[in-house]
């Protein structure tokens, strides 16, 4: 069950985070309203989930993947382009999650 918070908490932060551009400096109210309800639905369920696993595995792994997801969909729905640099430090962050989740023995299966 964890696993499933950790990534409705994901997926609550990228569409939180994609709803703080579209709020214009917070003065759009649906897109400031769902960045406040997702941000503090992220953090209900990253709370619950720090009962099971470490804090900094949680955080990596929560981050790492938030930063994926929105660079993918900043491109998709924004247009924004990275340069090779970026990508690759991104790519570097995706491995890292991956590493963590596959070896270490911290991480619940």
């Amino acid at each position: 069950m964890h696993w499933i918070y950790l990534f409705a908490a994901i997926v609550a932060e990228v569409s939180a985070t994609l709803a703080l551009r579209a709020s214009m400096g917070f003065t759009r109210l649906v897109p400031s309203l769902v960045v406040v309800c997702g941000y503090g639905i992220s953090f209900y369920l990253l709370a619950q989930i720090l009962q099971v696993i470490p804090v900094g595995v949680v955080y990596a792994i929560w981050s790492g993947a938030g930063i994926v997801l929105v660079s993918l969909l900043g491109r998709v729905l924004f247009g924004q382009r990275l340069d090779a640099a970026a990508l690759a430090g991104i790519g570097l962050i995706l491995a890292g999650v991956m590493v963590i989740r596959v070896f270490s023995d911290t991480v619940p299966k």
